[in-house]
């Protein structure tokens, strides 16, 4: 058996490539320096361990000798793992778009010898297919043109560098705003945003645009705060038909919990099967703000069942989460998912035909001639339809469910993609202390603690911050912007349901190192490597959601939150310099600017500042969180604390206060959170009868 470079990796996704006949080295010094010793171009193939396509394209290329021996003869060839190195995704992703008008994974891409991309594609089969050329006529094509046209080839390398540095230039002519906040961030941007979000809304199925259809969390959140603020029904109705079509779809696992990354058909029906962690911890994020407003047990209940997944299935002893389970087992995609009719009779019994109906299971399957449980009715109604009460009904199914399970659990398991991310673990760590807030649910409050410790633990750099991923012991790679945003917002939120203040302080602390390290002066915008990094062509700026949020955008919002806490009103400033960079993005394209547009929200209806100090500060945190209030900041603590100008004075009484302020000045202290909720509402409602 071969076995290549890749051995001594801990990636998964590189280590299923150990053994291909390939001599595949990983992204580093002495395959770079290879590539200019030898004067040969450079294959960059990327790709993820739960990544469909690329386990074919390993299946039917990279496996074989004839093709590895091309492979071999030609190239420098370079495998990467998309999630340990995104940033090279990143470059070399927007490379592929630049000259194919599209991307994806598995991503393939020809260098210079130094790095500068020249050609590249997605998928390639076998024998030319999909009008597609085989991968075996890229690569002599590929290998015959840099050595019969090298000069064409270098320029076209060079041009392409350069579309990718302009391309990068994004705020660059961003000015200092001197106009004040609420004359420069107006309700009208937010319309704006609001009606062009709705221009894509599917108000039937749920969700924006049409197949493939992403969960697209931050347009959600966007339409829950247009509904707080505006009290507009209809984007309350979108939000939570979204949310509903999705937990009653193919996209949820109904036996063992857990969102699936995508749909690929217009109705939530057939998910690419892959589970990644972050899907499931801004869907925890959403469902746990929605539940705050609506009080549907199904979101809830679906909250529950999604953390026991991940407990169970994405989480080391270590309390840390992994990042994904595969879409394939034994070969096939979804195969540990879906259900025969027969199949499910054999273990039901009596129970399978009220199962069957109820998740849409028949003889001749609703995709590729199995079954993926689904509902196409609610419990409710269902329930009257049977006679049954929904009581009587949720009964029955979690029984049968449960032994569907049992059986389930019994075959191969798709892989799991074990290593550790610093950025994926912390949006989960948010939404930890989201589902607290909303649920009460305690341990979920230990557990986001916990796991907040073993990240600050596993992925210590010391003087060089953190590291971006870990597993088996070893953590590696300097951390990203992403990291560092999504870590300072997770310490805020767990702040808030702790009143630890230590995590403010350390939120402060990784604030101002990532202003040090990857702020560029010269517009306030963030890039994604840190100035420390050498190795790679050129410094991106990410300023647009993907699959996560923007990192410039959460440093935005953490920059927002830091500034009032501490007191420090330049941080406010490159807040509003930066956020006015992208207002008319915000309102032309609010699915791809939504966790902008949160912040937005946030500057247009002003910031309260809660304050809860007295012996029974923690019920009363407690109950303040039940709440969905996405505009203000909670500081409690038994007594003042100097430290902060929000406790600074607020010394304890014979009775626990509440204290809404604004711009550090308070109104008459309350003695409940209720009549808190009930001057927020009062004083909203005058706000925009103004």
């Amino acid at each position: 058996m071969h076995t290549n470079r890749l051995i001594n990796e801990t990636s998964p996704y590189l280590l299923q490539h150990a053994h291909n006949p390939v001599d595949w080295f990983p992204w580093g010094e002495e395959a770079l320096n290879k590539a200019r010793e030898e004067d040969k171009p450079i294959l960059v193939s990327i790709g993820y361990a739960a990544c469909h396509w690329c386990h074919v394209m390993e299946k039917e290329s990279f496996e074989k000798e004839e093709v590895a021996d091309i492979m071999n003869r030609y190239f420098i060839n370079i495998k990467i793992d998309r999630e340990e190195r995104p940033d090279i995704d990143h470059i070399y992703m927007d490379a592929v778009q630049a000259m194919t008008g599209s991307g994806g994974w598995p991503l393939n891409v020809f260098l210079t010898p130094d790095g500068k991309p020249f050609y590249g594609g997605t998928y390639f089969p076998p024998a030319k297919a999909y009008n597609r050329p085989s991968w075996t006529e890229i690569l002599y094509g590929v290998a015959q043109a840099f050595h019969e046209r090298r000069n064409e080839i270098d320029a076209q390398a060079e041009n392409l560098t350069e579309h990718l540095q302009n391309s990068n230039s994004f705020g660059q002519k961003t000015v200092k705003v001197d106009i004040p906040k609420d004359e420069l961030f107006t309700y009208q941007h937010l319309k704006m945003g609001y009606d062009n979000l709705m221009k894509t809304a599917d108000t039937i199925e749920g969700g924006f645009g049409k197949a493939p259809k992403f969960p697209q969390t931050f347009s959600i959140a966007v339409l829950l705060r247009y509904y707080h603020f505006y009290k507009e029904e209809k984007a309350l109705q979108q939000a939570c038909l979204s949310l509903d079509k999705m937990i009653y779809g193919g996209i949820y696992d109904q036996l063992g919990g857990g969102f699936a990354r995508y749909s690929t058909d217009g109705e939530w029906l057939a998910p690419h099967f892959e589970k990644m962690l972050y899907d499931n911890a801004l869907l925890m994020t959403v469902l746990s703000e929605a539940y705050q407003i609506t009080k549907n047990p199904e979101y809830e209940r679906v909250i529950h069942e999604t953390i026991d997944f991940v407990k169970r299935e994405l989480m080391n002893d270590e309390y840390l989460f992994l990042s994904a389970l595969d879409a394939d087992s034994e070969g096939e995609e979804g195969k540990f998912y879906v259900w025969s009719k027969a199949e499910v009779e054999s273990v039901l019994q009596e129970d399978a035909s009220l199962f069957c109906s109820y998740y849409d299971i028949t003889e001749q399957g609703n995709w590729e001639h199995k079954n993926i449980l689904r509902l196409k009715t609610r419990p409710g109604e269902f329930a009257q339809f049977t006679g049954l009460t929904a009581e009587e009904l949720k009964i029955k199914i979690s029984k049968a469910s449960a032994q569907l399970l049992f059986v389930r659990n019994k075959r191969i398991r798709p892989q799991t993609d074990d290593k550790v991310l610093l950025g994926w673990n912390a949006l989960m760590n948010m939404a930890l202390s989201k589902a607290f807030g909303a649920t009460g649910k305690e341990a979920y409050r230990k557990l986001a603690e916990t796991n907040m410790k073993a990240i600050l633990d596993k992925f210590n750099a010391g003087k060089e911050g953190l590291y971006h991923t870990y597993k088996n012991g070893l953590a590696k790679y300097p951390a990203f912007l992403d990291d560092y945003a999504f870590l300072i917002q997770a310490m805020i939120q767990l702040q808030e349901i702790t009143s630890d203040v230590n995590w403010l302080w350390k939120a402060r602390e990784l604030a101002a190192f990532v202003k040090n390290n990857f702020e560029e002066a010269s517009t306030g915008y963030f890039f994604f490597t840190s100035n420390t990094q050498k190795d790679v062509i050129i410094r991106k700026k990410e300023i647009y959601d993907g699959a996560t949020p923007s990192g410039n955008a959460v440093m935005t919002a953490n920059l927002i939150y830091l500034s009032i806490v501490f007191d420090i009103p330049e941080w406010m400033q490159q807040a509003v310099n930066n956020l006015s960079s992208v207002l008319q993005a915000i309102t032309r394209y609010p699915g791809s600017f939504g966790v902008w547009a949160t912040s937005l929200f946030n500057l247009v209806n002003g910031v309260n500042e809660v304050v809860i100090t007295g012996e029974n500060y923690e019920q009363f945190r407690d109950e303040f969180k039940t709440k969905f209030l996405p505009h203000a900041i909670l500081q409690s603590a038994v007594d003042e604390n100097p430290q902060f100008p929000l406790l600074k004075g607020k010394k304890k009484a014979k009775e626990t206060l509440v204290f809404l302020c604004k711009n550090y000045s308070c109104q008459q202290p309350l003695t409940s959170v209720n009549t808190l909720f009930q001057l927020l509402v009062k004083s909203q409602a005058s706000e925009h009868n103004n």
